[in-house]
């Protein structure tokens, strides 16, 4: 139970205690133990309440059965983990630093390499002795080496130190998750770069793609509430696995005992989208040649 609550799978964990039965026909307050994932803060509020109401009327008609009712022997008992004060800043800030990962990873490696294209620089590092492949793997590290170093000061900074939010798990198991992240990002930035003649097509391929990344990845709303097919679909994003992870691990302080698909599936997604925008790049640098 409390390892599908770390991962993210669970929002609600229902614990009846043995011998809840004899206990009520014999008169006796049993409790029932509610676990509730506070960091779904729409969810928790909401489903707490449906879930009280379920068990009180389950337990209504069954000792109606019995005897007469004067009051609910049944003691309920809501335990908000990871997020017990329902602080709604402890959820806002680190999904904001999850979602601006992903945005700048491919904004600025696409802008930078467009930019190159406009002002000819691609044409410089054509007369110089590398490989496609070496000048794709400078501009994907550089982007990422700028944009982990922001995601650090910005938890370390921003949400740690002025908006005192705790961060549960491993900084350090949650940074070689953003890297493996942002090595898929980047390179699905180059792709995107490569398709776009110009800044303006770029920015229309970016609202076209990020968007629906974005919301449909489960930073904003959970993704058990959408369709079967979304969900099939969003599990070859990157960002599906990197929101699964940063919110095990900063949350629920999950360890990599808990997120290894994540990490597994992550450095699948990138390797994937690396050479695929590998083979797009050496296409667009053999027609500029």
């Amino acid at each position: 139970m409390d390892t599908r609550m770390d991962i993210g799978l669970d929002t609600f964990a229902i614990n009846i205690p043995a011998g809840f039965q004899r206990d009520l026909l014999a008169g006796r307050r049993p409790q029932i133990q509610v676990n509730v994932d506070a960091t779904r803060m729409s969810q928790a509020f909401v489903g707490a309440g449906h879930i009280r109401a379920i068990i009180d009327a389950e337990v209504r008609a069954f000792m109606l059965r019995y005897r007469e009712l004067r009051q609910l022997p049944v003691e309920l008992e809501l335990r908000m983990r990871f997020n017990p004060q329902l602080e709604k800043s402890w959820f806002g800030s680190i999904m904001e630093v999850i979602n601006k990962v992903t945005m700048l990873a491919i904004v600025l490696t696409g802008a930078a390499l467009i930019r190159e294209r406009e002002h000819g620089t691609i044409e410089h590092l054509l007369v110089m002795p590398v490989t496609p492949f070496q000048i794709m793997a400078s501009k994907v590290w550089a982007k990422a080496l700028v944009v982990l170093v922001a995601t650090v000061i910005s938890l370390l900074v921003v949400v740690k130190g002025i908006l005192a939010v705790p961060l549960q798990g491993s900084l350090l198991l949650f940074l070689c998750g953003t890297l493996l992240h942002l090595f898929a990002a980047t390179s699905l930035g180059i792709l995107l770069a490569t398709l776009a003649r110009s800044m303006p097509q770029f920015g229309l391929l970016i609202m076209l793609v990020l968007l629906p990344l974005q919301m449909l990845s489960g930073a904003t709303t959970p993704r058990e509430s959408m369709p079967d097919i979304v969900q099939q679909i969003m599990l070859v994003a990157p960002n599906t696995h990197f929101v699964s992870l940063a919110q095990a691990i900063l949350y629920r302080g999950a360890g990599l005992a808990i997120v290894w698909p994540q990490f597994v599936m992550l450095g699948l997604i990138g390797i994937a989208l690396f050479l695929l925008t590998l083979i797009r790049f050496r296409k667009t640098i053999s027609a500029m040649a």
